[in-house]
């Protein structure tokens, strides 16, 4: 045997120890390391799969409450959001309480209505944008069904510049308003929702007409 020789195999014979001692020191340790990295991907992925299944299932409670709604059985839908709100997964519970709102108030309880819209507004756990809408559609209720300190109570907070909300929460006050004989100050959050470029075309359009309408009756003078 060459000395080369002798020396290559003294060589992989101490690397074959040291390969050994590497194993037996940290070969339970990779071993653990690669359980757990199965167990978790497959816990994830299982997870995963539950919250799919989880949400879809609510989704198609939700779909069918709508459904109850769109087809008059108030009564019916208002159970089944109920039901939702207590046992759905994600976003539906939220959905179904401010829906099962809405559905009071189509069914002409508009201090149930009221009540679940405020309720949502002042629960902290929700996020804020929500909370507004939740403001915004109890004013819009008492347009109709309350005084101008309910809807500005509500509102008044949203017709800061700021808030996306602001040219809804106007024309809220600025109906109540008009509903109430202050046609001045209706005039003037009209003409401000008309007047202003961001405001949706829809809202521009309906501040508009009733500006033009208060204008020819010449209630506002």
């Amino acid at each position: 045997m060459s000395d080369d020789s002798f020396i290559r195999e003294v060589n992989e014979e101490i690397r074959q120890e040291q390969a050994k001692a590497i194993w037996d020191r940290f070969g339970p340790m990779l071993i653990g390391a690669a359980v757990l990295v199965v167990l978790g991907t497959a816990a994830w992925v299982g997870y995963d799969y539950w919250r799919t299944q989880t949400a879809n299932a609510s989704g198609d409670r939700f779909s069918q409450a709508l459904s109850l709604a769109n087809a008059g059985k108030n009564d019916e839908a208002i159970a089944a959001l109920e039901a939702l709100e207590a046992d759905g997964y994600g976003a539906y519970p939220l959905l179904a309480r401010m829906r099962a709102a809405t559905v009071l108030a189509d069914k002409g309880d508009f201090d149930g209505a009221v009540k679940q819209f405020d309720e949502v507004a002042a629960d902290g756990s929700i996020p804020g944008s929500i909370r507004d809408m939740a403001r915004l559609r109890a004013a819009l209720i008492l347009v109709d069904h309350g005084t101008q300190a309910d809807v500005a109570s509500r509102v008044e907070a949203l017709t800061a510049e700021t808030n996306p909300l602001r040219h809804s929460a106007r024309e809220a006050l600025a109906l109540v308003a008009w509903k109430d004989g202050k046609f001045a100050d209706a005039l003037t959050l009209f003409d401000q929702i008309a007047a202003d470029s961001a405001a949706p075309r829809n809202n521009r359009e309906r501040a508009t007409l009733m500006s033009e309408l208060i204008r020819s009756s010449g209630s506002a003078s």
